[in-house]
Formats: C-alpha cells, structure tokens, sequence
C-alpha cells in the first residue's frame, strides 16, 4: 500500500459519518469504515468503487473485543492508523419516564455511546502511539443542555466531552484528542425543514454533515497541531441563544 494516511471512522456507514467520510477521502486519505450497519456500507463501497482506499470492517463499538480485533485488522490491511473519528452511536433512542426507563436502555445506550468512544481511542493509540496521531470524538450539544426523558443520551454524550480531555493529557503529545458537540444536523432533504426550523438559528439555517465534516478533518490535519483538549460546538449559536418563554 502507498503512504498515504489512514483514517478509521466508527458508523461511518451513513448520515455525519460517511460525509465525514467523503471528506477525507477527497483529500487523498484511506478511509476504514468501523460499524455493524452491513447493507449502508456495501451501498456506499459500491459508490466509491476503490477497495484499496476504503474498507468496511464489521464491529460493535461496546464490545472491546471486536473493536481490537478490527483494529488490529486495519491496520494489517493499510499498514498504520493515523486518526480516528469516533462517531458511532445510538443517535434517538426512545423517551421514556424516569419511572419507566429500563435499566436495559441505558446500559446500552452508555455502552455504544461512552463505552464505545473508550473502546476505539484505546485500541487505535496502541497504533498511533509511534508516530503521533489524532482523534476526534463526536459528542453532541446535549451535553451542555437536554430535553426531558433523554437520561443516558446526554450522560453519554457529556460523558465523551470530559473523557476527550482526560484522553487529550494521558496520550499528549504524540496523539491530540478533541472533541465535536453538533447541534441539529439534518441528514435528509432541505425541503422537510421548515422557515422557522431555519430562522431559529443565528445563522439562518440548520446543519449539515457537511460541517462536521469540514472540522473533523482541521482537527486531524497538521493545521491543528497546536489544538488539543478542545470541544468544538457546532450548532448555529443555539446554545449561546437567550430563549425566555
């Protein structure tokens, strides 16, 4: 294989992980695809066409086991692991009640969401830990702010924005460890979001992949290099928004 560099991107199969996916790929890395949807990862090998430069490898995210053993492969089959996006996740799970929140749900929620994070930045540092490295974890503005009934989704995702800095000071300086909190990011048409869905928003518009895909490769990009520790939000200004009912 060239020298080119490699990135791995957990549920980079479909919605922010294959734009951020694409994104790379455009400048000229090799993209690995880590994640368990099979059919939206054969749909999109098939569009790039080119198994030298992007590989799905099949893995849950909350189990170490297959996140090592996938790991391990990828790097067998590029020859090294330079960044990481750590982007899989349960992205809307079901509301519930306290009262009526299963112990299951949120036990897999923490596991894919927090657990998952853990699992990808260990066993990648064990490849970047040579030769220096980035990664990236993706949490989300839920951190900061909730609505009700979503109690492991946002324990999860503030729980990925401090376990990026305790990663960011135990595997500095050879590897920086940042962080993306996006807002609303609309995956489908722009002709189901309404003039107020828009306006709401200090930049008169809602998100796309395509932005958390533009600052997920900065912060792997050499241009970065004194950057680490950080947690970007990408949400419009909505969280610095005063909203009095």
């Amino acid at each position: 294989m060239s020298e080119s560099k490699t990135v791995v991107i957990t549920g980079g199969e479909r919605g922010i992980g294959r734009s951020i996916a694409e994104k790379f790929l455009s400048q000229g890395w090799r993209v690995a695809i880590l994640g368990k949807d099979v059919e939206s990862a054969d749909q999109f090998l098939e569009e790039v066409k080119d198994d030298e430069r992007m590989r799905f490898f099949e893995a849950d995210v909350s189990s170490f086991i297959e996140v090592d053993r996938s790991m391990a492969a990828i790097e067998g089959w590029f020859g090294r692991i330079d960044a990481l996006i750590a982007n899989a996740g349960i992205a809307s799970p079901q509301r519930h009640s306290l009262d009526d929140y299963s112990i299951e749900e949120w036990n897999r929620v923490i596991a894919v969401n927090l657990s998952g994070v853990f699992h990808s930045a260990k066993s990648a540092a064990k490849s970047m830990k040579g030769s220096g490295g980035s990664i990236v974890t993706i949490a989300s503005t839920r951190a900061a702010m909730s609505e009700p009934d979503t109690f492991a989704y946002s324990a999860s995702k503030g729980g990925v924005v401090t376990l990026t800095h305790s990663l960011a000071a135990s595997l500095g300086p050879a590897i920086r460890v940042n962080c993306v909190s996006p807002g609303w990011i609309h995956c489908g048409e722009e002709s189901e979001l309404s003039k107020s869905d828009k306006s709401q928003h200090w930049v008169g518009r809602v998100g796309t992949p395509a932005d958390i895909a533009g600052l997920s490769y900065f912060l792997c990009s050499e241009e970065a290099g004194f950057v680490t520790g950080q947690e970007f939000v990408v949400d419009g200004g909505m969280t610095k928004k005063m909203i009095y009912v």
